[in-house]
């Protein structure tokens, strides 16, 4: 296990009956990069079971932070969602991930585009000062198929304005936009859909895309990272990754088991 952290649970906190959210210890030699995943899991039977989860935290925090689905039988999250604190969790000793801002070019606007529990590593840039200086306007859309589903949406709104390291940046370069799919809502429809028809940057106040200006980073479900992908990719923005930055870039590890 040499390997990995053995971290405890500081906290749980059950969203809704598919989503949870759990803190955890950190390690003080533990760094990542805002944006960046890690291995996760538990220690069964001698061997341990692992699958990559992003880092809802930020950098500086002293604990871990982790949201997640629920799977009924999955190998894994069937047994992370009885988490209780004090238990004891283990956390791989390297972050990675592609949803880092040297990976895109200079811009003047971030848009992070997330599904699901897609929002954890976007939980994380929107708390780093250094997200604020690279960019003019950072713009989070959270898609999801209910209301319940929108977590952290307090934080986002109430708690982050008034941080001691973030606050000042996220009064005046956030923009929020949580949308859901199948119940009456403020924001209604996919993410994809939205960003298709203009109605994301009409109700954004945004300008139209622009690959000289807007940089986009996609985590979420399969199919939303797929379209979004493909969609972006035919207007012309590049792919980003470590060796070539570019406008966009995704995440596709993505715990669902």
């Amino acid at each position: 296990m040499s390997n990995f952290f053995r971290e405890r649970v500081t906290h749980v906190h059950h969203w809704t009956e598919s989503l949870f959210s759990f803190r955890t210890s950190r390690d003080q030699s533990f760094r990542f990069d805002s944006g960046q995943f890690t291995m996760l899991g538990l220690e069964i039977d001698g061997r341990p079971l692992m699958r990559a989860y992003s880092l809802a935290s930020a950098t500086y925090e002293d604990e871990l932070e982790f949201f997640s689905i629920k799977v009924p039988d999955g190998p894994l999250t069937s047994r992370l969602q009885h988490l209780k604190d004090g238990d004891q969790v283990l956390i791989g000793r390297k972050a990675t991930g592609t949803l880092v801002h040297h990976n895109l070019l200079p811009g003047k606007r971030l848009y992070l585009l997330g599904t699901g529990t897609g929002l954890a590593p976007f939980l994380s840039v929107i708390k780093d000062p250094e997200t604020y200086e690279r960019f003019e306007t950072v713009i989070l859309v959270h898609g999801c198929r209910q209301v319940a589903e929108l977590a952290y949406g307090e934080m986002i709104t109430e708690g982050l304005p008034n941080d001691e390291f973030v606050g000042a940046f996220v009064k005046k370069q956030l923009v929020y936009y949580p949308t859901v799919t199948r119940e009456p809502f403020v924001n209604r429809g996919r993410i994809t859909d939205l960003i298709a028809s203009g109605r994301l940057f009409e109700d954004t106040a945004q300008p139209a895309l622009d690959s000289e200006h807007d940089r986009i980073e996609i985590c979420g479900s399969p199919e939303m990272v797929k379209d979004l992908r493909g969609y972006f990719l035919s207007l012309g923005f590049e792919e980003g990754s470590g060796s070539k930055p570019g406008h966009f870039v995704v995440e596709k590890a993505f715990a669902d088991a």
